[in-house]
């Protein structure tokens, strides 16, 4: 494995990228995906869309997951930063309802790999942010789920700053609580 390390996290699955980043004062070049080294690092998917979003600062995108056709996502950032976040949704799994955290920004230039039953989404910190990411299954629009972003029995502990505001799409104010999912 050459040009990327794969850090794992306290969840089995969930995974840290680091780029290789070759710069010099012209800039610099990285690649970010490359089936063979992602494999071996413990990626072994085919990924089949691409995304990319943009949200101004304070603006929280999840927690979405897809519900039948759970999709797995390679997901950074580009411009910005953001915390992001997947919460474990496998039952059976020792981690359960369990979250990780990490932050991506276009100066670190991590990616963070979010394996199939996980709910995700991240947290703008930057004035601006663009996300992309990638999946491994097509986005089916009646297929959402969600769960709070600010659920006590996840306690996920989200970067806010004095004076950050948290702003919410219409539909992401009325996920249901963990609970719920759980029953």
């Amino acid at each position: 494995m050459g040009n990327f390390k794969f850090l794992k996290t306290s969840i089995n699955g969930v995974i840290i990228v680091e780029p290789t980043v070759y710069g010099d004062s012209r800039g610099f070049f990285m690649e970010t995906y490359q089936k063979e080294e992602f494999a071996a690092g413990g990626i072994d998917v085919e990924f089949v869309q691409d995304n990319h979003s943009m949200s101004s600062k304070g603006v929280l995108r999840g927690l979405h997951f897809q519900k039948k056709y759970s999709q797995s996502k390679l997901v950074r950032c580009i411009k910005g930063e953001v915390f992001d976040v997947a919460v474990d949704l496998r039952e059976g799994s020792p981690t359960f309802g369990k979250w990780e955290g990490v932050i991506l920004s276009a100066e670190n230039k991590r990616q963070f790999f979010i394996p199939k039953n996980f709910a995700h989404g991240f947290l703008v910190l930057s004035d601006e942010a663009e996300f992309v990411y990638k999946v491994d299954d097509y986005y089916h629009p009646n297929d959402e789920g969600g769960l709070m972003w600010n659920d006590k029995d996840i306690g996920i502990k989200w970067p806010v700053t004095d004076g950050l505001e948290i702003k919410l799409s219409d539909k992401d104010k009325l996920h249901p609580p963990f609970c719920e999912y759980k029953k």
